[in-house]
């Protein structure tokens, strides 16, 4: 689960836009920026250096120059605003500029460390009104309006008139747009799968629903099952099962209650693509090497922390002051969510997730990533999740020095950086943190599946790697207790977790199955985590791990005394997540506590699908089967919100995740993220500003917004993906 931004100190500031003029002032409304009409001088704004301002009818312009790298270099504006925490403002100006051509207009600290408080990027071209509210989040007298207008190649023209900043405003209400009421997987119901949709609906007797094809003719009809008041959103909601229509085709839509659906195809051609999708992702998420726009259209860009300025790099990376006395090549891996940071315990459960999906899906190994591995013999699953390996086998504390085969939590920014921020332009300096025992035994656990899944490959890499899971869980026995901070959070996410008796598990299990020794038997057998319950509301995540040690002990042939009692758990804890899922009126697998959705919670709603999958694999019933196309229905849009959660994946979708570099709604020169990615989805804590001023008070499902300022329900999450493609490949091989 990606929770980098849990300790975050940064403020990042809400925002909504206010199409058409600005809203009549109110008594309290207070002015908070001088001279915003620019009358007869441009006195107080300021410019950087070499940007002369100059008035021409009224407005401020600037001849902006071609050849700036950041959006920061090139900019003017006005300093010493006094700005209020829990006020809510509405920052307005006219703008015009060279078409094409974007302006970043911010609110923000005009003293280091610069703390943007609010942002947005509008696309230029005439003279236009633009207006926002946004909700301040910290006091100070040194606030700044600003218009960053670098990072272009070409010079253009820009100009700026009524700019104000007013205090006091009302503050907007947010009601999310949800389309129809007859709720969907908008992607695609598998032909030989169960089938169903949700009508919200004031009714609560049954209602007629009708399935009609692309030329809307009816071609299956019936009456819909009240449910009840649906806790997991409020709403009042009616089921509609049409499971009996198998046909395949495309444009399919149900109608019931004066409502017609999204459209959805009934097939299985989307979810072949999604298996190679979900997996694409990856690639675009490497830091170490140039992105080749010949694979990936669209998503090109330079190598990210190479050791070329601006980055100061990962090839020679620091540790924090007093933590150690050498420097660690670092370079590669897979940038771990929106930010620049890779982290130990997101990569482990990351790459074990990839690993186990190669291990329990024949077809996948088939599958053409178009990466620049691609065609030397390996699957391209593997080459890809080699990537990741090499990151972490060089974390590894170097023999001779203190804790040597410990391995460091992770490694990072030394603060936060702003969005949009391409990889190869951020100059943070990099830090090693320290060493902790749950990093060490992630190495340990995903080195030994990697040594026993890559042996037919790369023989020497797989000896390589076994070697280092050794190492690494011997290391960690010596010293069990080396927690990570809970404060340890300024510039990347702290990651920490107080329990490691379940990574404890998880990694003896692998090292187990891949040497058979008694040693590696013995502790898993002798860990409590071994006959307690494991699968929880959430199977598992980087937290919680020792579910994924009980799954490989069940689906991987081994001799481990008692294997029958472990297969047996997971069928119940499968029986549980099955159970959850029919008491849920939209068919979810999870049901959190108080109906508290977790951050990441798709991910969590995919990685209990796992178990359900496993049970599957392990017993051949088709109700565990028949679950998974049902969970799935969740994500792909028969949900509160009507949306797909999957980028590129449904009529309406996720697009606008929280990134650095998928970052198109605030510069719509960068993309949004790739299709096949997943947002993490409802999340009841909503810890971001922005989530906070537009859904405080939600209810379960409806703690979501797509906004790429809402990091706590839209980042986008290498662990996340994880689970959407072992799932996508599960679905693939057996629709």
């Amino acid at each position: 689960m990606s929770l980098w931004e849990r300790s975050r100190t940064v403020a990042v500031l809400t925002a909504l836009l206010v199409g058409g003029a600005a809203a009549p002032a109110l008594a309290d409304e207070v002015e908070q920026v001088r001279n915003g009409g620019f009358d007869g001088t441009t006195d107080p704004f300021w410019s950087t250096a070499g940007l002369p301002i100059t008035l021409v009818d009224g407005q401020a312009c600037v001849d902006v120059p071609g050849g700036t790298t950041n959006r920061w270099d090139v900019a003017i504006g006005q300093n010493d605003l006094p700005l209020v925490a829990g006020e809510s403002y509405r920052f307005s100006f006219d703008a015009a500029g060279d078409a094409g051509h974007v302006v970043r207009a911010i609110v923000g600290l005009a003293v280091s460390p610069y703390d943007t408080y609010f942002e947005q990027s509008p696309v230029l071209g005439g003279l236009t009104h633009y207006s926002y509210t946004f909700t301040q989040s910290a006091d100070t007298a040194q606030g700044q309006v600003g218009f960053q207008l670098g990072g272009s190649a070409d010079p253009w023209h820009f100009c700026v008139d009524n700019v104000s900043l007013v205090g006091g405003v009302p503050p907007e209400v947010y009601v999310p747009d949800t389309g129809p009421r007859v709720r969907v997987n908008q992607v695609a119901y598998v032909p030989s799968g169960p089938k169903t949709a949700t009508v919200v609906t004031t009714a609560t007797t049954p209602l007629p629903w009708q399935l009609k094809n692309a030329a809307g003719a009816v071609v299956a009809r019936g009456n819909s099952t009240p449910r009840g008041v649906d806790i997991s959103s409020g709403e009042n909601v009616q089921t509609i099962d049409f499971g009996r229509y198998s046909r395949p085709g495309t444009g399919y839509t149900v109608v019931a209650d004066g409502e017609t659906s999204r459209p959805f195809d009934i097939g299985t051609a989307a979810y072949d693509k999604l298996r190679a999708d979900a997996l694409k992702f990856y690639y675009t998420q490497r830091s170490g090497i140039a992105i080749d726009n010949a694979l990936r259209p669209g998503y090109g860009r330079a190598a990210g922390h190479v050791d070329v300025a601006p980055n100061q790099g990962d090839g020679n990376v620091p540790c924090q002051a007093g933590v150690c006395d050498y420097t660690l090549d670092v370079r590669g891996g897979w940038y771990d969510a929106g930010d620049h940071g890779k982290y130990v315990v997101n990569g482990g459960i990351t790459t074990w997730e990839i690993l186990s999906e190669y291990e329990r899906s024949h077809a996948v190994r088939k599958v053409s990533l178009a990466i620049p591995e691609s065609g030397n013999r390996v699957p391209d699953i593997l080459d890809e999740a080699r990537w990741e390996l090499n990151f972490l086998l060089s974390m590894q504390v170097p023999t001779g020095k203190p804790l040597a085969g410990m391995v460091h939590h992770k490694i990072h920014d030394q603060s936060w950086t702003g969005l949009p921020l391409l990889p190869d332009q951020d100059p943070q300096p990099r830090e090693l943190h320290p060493v902790s025992t749950a990093a060490t035994l992630n190495l340990a656990a995903v080195a030994a599946q990697a040594a026993r899944v890559y042996r037919p490959y790369d023989p020497a890499f797989a000896k390589r790697a076994l070697a280092a899971a050794r190492t690494a869980y011997t290391a960690a026995k010596a010293n069990p207790a080396l927690l990570a901070p809970e404060s340890d959070g300024v510039g990347g996410g702290a990651y920490n977790d107080s329990k490691v008796s379940d990574e404890f598990y998880w990694a003896a299990a692998e090292l187990y199955l891949t040497t058979g020794e008694k040693s590696y038997a013995n502790d898993v057998l002798a860990s409590p985590e071994h006959t307690a319950d494991v699968f929880g509301a959430g199977a598992f995540d980087w937290a919680s791990t020792a579910a994924a040690g009980r799954l490989d002990l069940a689906a991987i042939p081994n001799k481990l005394p008692g294997l029958k009692a472990v297969k047996a758990s997971v069928v119940t804890g499968a029986e549980k997540y099955l159970a959850v899922q029919k008491a849920q009126a939209y068919g979810v697998p999870y049901a959190p506590n108080n109906n508290s959705y977790d951050w990441g919670s798709n991910s969590i709603v995919l990685n209990n699908m796992v178990v359900l999958a496993s049970a599957y694999q392990l017993t051949g019933k088709p109700v565990y089967r028949n679950a998974v196309l049902t969970g799935l229905d969740y994500v792909f849009g028969r949900n509160a919100l009507n949306q797909s959660y999957v980028t590129g994946y449904g009529e309406v979708s996720s697009q606008n995740e929280h990134s650095r570099w998928y970052a198109h709604q605030l510069d719509p020169a960068l993309p949004n993220p790739p299709a096949g990615t997943l947002a993490g989805g409802a999340n009841s804590s909503i810890q971001d500003p922005y989530a906070q001023s537009k859904l405080t008070g939600c209810v379960g499902q409806f703690c979501y917004i797509d906004d790429i300022q809402s990091w706590s329900t839209n980042e986008e999450a290498i662990n996340w993906n994880a689970a959407l493609a072992w799932i996508s490949a599960f679905v693939a091989d057996v629709s």
